[in-house]
């Protein structure tokens, strides 16, 4: 190769990028493109499908020797500071610690299966098949509750029948 050229991106090639599921930049393969640069990657770790992001959400971008920046760069305005976590990181955090507070000193059979039929009160601890442990956080309207699980909030059905 000639000194100072960079290889052309293409589909099936391989790229860094952030996974959303693994949450670390990684290697990935490129599976579409939008002109000269990744529009969707593969995670080789994970194998889950996502759009390319070439850093972790809040990291600035890097600028080139030459002053260029990366195609695809967002010009949002992002904090100088780079000591402590981000607001996106630090909403994750929260939730994480509310939800270990709910789960600590907790047995097993403190959790109720969740099914549709079931109702459920606020505070209670339910076990979802999918999602894990939760807490019921809120009753919303129209027989739906949110549950607070360690990844994220959801609403679900309860008090159906059949």
């Amino acid at each position: 190769m000639v000194r100072g050229m960079v290889k052309a991106l293409k589909a099936g090639a391989e790229v860094d990028s952030w996974c959303t599921k693994c949450k670390l930049v990684l290697n990935h393969r490129i599976i579409a493109m939008v002109g000269t640069a990744p529009a969707r990657v593969e995670c080789s770790t994970c194998n889950s499908h996502h759009n390319f992001r070439a850093r972790a959400p809040g990291d600035k971008a890097v600028a080139s020797k030459s002053g260029s920046s990366r195609a695809g760069s967002s010009a949002s305005p992002k904090t100088t500071s780079t000591r402590g976590p981000t607001k996106a990181q630090q909403v994750v955090l929260d939730r994480e610690r509310t939800w270990e507070k709910s789960m600590i000193g907790r047995s097993p059979n403190d959790f109720r299966p969740y099914r549709t039929s079931e109702l459920f009160d606020e505070g209670e601890l339910v076990r979802h098949s999918k999602f894990g442990d939760g807490v019921v956080t809120r009753m919303l309207e129209g027989k739906k509750v949110e549950v607070l699980f360690k990844d994220e909030a959801r609403t679900l059905a309860h008090g159906l029948t059949d």
